[in-house]
């Protein structure tokens, strides 16, 4: 992203002013996710029409972008500008060497790891506190229907043993293979040697206060809630239809996921389709 003069006086203009600062390093804070105009007054302790007036200039500044998601706005940073901002600073370094610059050109590399839109092949990580019911069901469905364009993969903050044996029973029918399905901590997915995640599900009810790993601020994430097998009460027939309708909601939740139109969204964009498939689910006791 090439930056001229008057655009970049503009950026550093808008920064020039403390709230403004604030609020980029707040926002910076959460990613993708990005924050409510009303969280974010709150967070700051200003006015909503003060908020309104200094999230206008960051954005007309190219350095903030908002999506409407229902009744409310959602502001992110917009990581892109923010580069380009300060890579202006360093493009004419040691007549147009930065990398004689020492540490000031490592500060503002030209090229990032970072996409507006993306594109597949994904690594998505699903998360649940086992790993032994709803995230192993996810990879499997995933893995079979996403095949070429996402790579599944499941963990669990305090995982099982093993997966839940009728829930293997339950894939297996559905024509999945489950041979390398297994119980596993997502610490296996913060080590350096771990595949890179683009997006990560966390699966569990909220009120179960699970968390996502710290794996940086590449992954997209979203929490998708659905029943815990391991609560099915009654009779195995009943226990069989519930797990059906289970993997029914995940297979429809997941085949609205694989249907996004990745090339044409950037990724706060996607991170309110990912909030928009998590409906709380509805299904029978």
């Amino acid at each position: 992203m090439i930056m001229k003069m008057k655009e970049a006086a503009a950026g550093f203009a808008a920064l020039s002013q403390e709230t403004r600062l604030e609020l980029v390093r707040v926002l910076a804070s959460r990613g993708a996710s990005g924050m409510a105009a009303g969280d974010l007054a709150g967070a700051l302790g200003v006015a909503p029409s003060t908020l309104s007036f200094h999230l206008s200039a960051l954005e007309q500044a190219g350095l903030v972008q908002s999506t409407r998601q229902g009744r409310f706005m959602i502001y992110a940073v917009r990581f892109a500008g923010l580069r380009a901002l300060f890579s202006f600073l360093t493009e004419t370094c040691c007549n147009g060497r930065p990398e004689l610059c020492d540490d000031i050109a490592r500060l503002f590399p030209d090229e990032v790891d970072e996409v507006s839109v993306m594109a597949p092949a994904f690594n998505v990580l699903f998360i649940c506190t086992r790993n032994s019911a709803r995230s192993i069901m996810a990879e499997a469905i995933l893995e079979k229907t996403g095949r070429g364009k996402f790579h599944a993969y499941s963990a669990g903050s305090m995982p099982a043993e093993s997966p839940m044996p009728e829930v293997l029973e339950r894939l297996t029918i559905m024509g999945h293979d489950v041979s390398g399905l297994r119980s596993k901590s997502w610490n296996e997915f913060t080590g350096a040697d771990a595949p890179r995640m683009d997006f990560v599900l966390t699966l569990c009810d909220p009120e179960d206060g699970e968390t996502c790993p710290d794996l940086g601020d590449r992954p997209i994430t979203a929490v998708w809630p659905f029943p815990d097998p391991a609560k099915f009460r009654g009779s195995e027939v009943e226990r069989t239809a519930l797990l059906n309708e289970l993997y029914g909601m995940i297979r429809r939740r997941l085949d609205g996921f694989t249907h996004l139109p990745f090339e044409s969204l950037d990724r706060m964009a996607l991170k309110v389709r990912l909030d928009e498939l998590a409906k709380p689910p509805t299904y029978s006791r």
